[in-house]
């Protein structure tokens, strides 16, 4: 009997790994995107930049999830009423600012503004984490652990990040200010994207044009 419970422990545990890094995964799409778009601007040496924006994009997902799974239902659903709006609209501003840099004449001493600093490192983890919330509510209401998905979440984030800021980098080696231009559109298109899976592609809404398109 203690090898079966010992198995079925095992199996457990192993099960709940694998749905946290599934799940990790899924919420680090966003971030590598983003990742994407900011290795473009990057200046070297970026080391400190490339850390700045992994670690906080990885802080804010692990944050918002563990806030979602101890917030309760009726704080996050009025939070989902609008979060969406928030972060495309903050994806637009920034990603918008990065076209226009792009397309502005800059000679070398102009830099690109740095996305891992001051206001744009908390508007970005705030956009791609907003997801996170709901994903731990699920969690909170499911009676699931909390500590070890966050931690998970948090570093597998933050490595997604990572990679996406050196395939941005390497882009922004091949295609100069037109890399940059590109990750202004990356950033617009997550955006629009966050907006619209908690809008016209929300399941609920789906069913109910389903059934309008049916009834024609």
């Amino acid at each position: 009997m203690t090898w079966v419970a010992s198995t079925a422990a095992e199996c457990s545990w192993g099960n709940m790994s694998l749905e946290a890094v599934l799940i990790a995964v899924g919420l680090g799409m966003d971030t590598f995107a983003v990742g994407v778009g900011s290795g473009t601007v990057f200046e070297p040496p970026m080391k400190r930049s490339v850390f700045r924006l992994s670690f906080h994009f990885g802080l804010f997902q692990a944050l918002l999830f563990a806030a979602g799974y101890f917030a309760g239902t009726s704080i996050v659903e009025a939070i989902a009423a609008w979060d969406h709006y928030v972060a495309l609209g903050l994806l637009l501003f920034v990603g918008l600012r990065m076209i226009w840099e792009g397309l502005s004449q800059r000679g070398e001493e102009d830099l690109a503004a740095d996305p891992s600093k001051g206001w744009r490192l908390v508007i970005l983890s705030i956009a791609t984490s907003i997801d996170a919330l709901a994903v731990g509510l699920s969690f909170g209401v499911l009676a699931r652990g909390v500590l070890f998905p966050a931690i998970v979440i948090g570093v597998v984030s933050g490595a997604m990040t990572l990679a996406g800021i050196f395939l941005g980098s390497r882009l922004k080696s091949s295609f100069g200010n037109y890399a940059e231009i590109l990750g202004g559109l990356i950033l617009i298109a997550i955006g629009i994207k966050i907006f619209l899976e908690h809008t016209v592609l929300n399941t609920g809404n789906v069913a109910f044009l389903m059934q309008i398109w049916y009834s024609l």
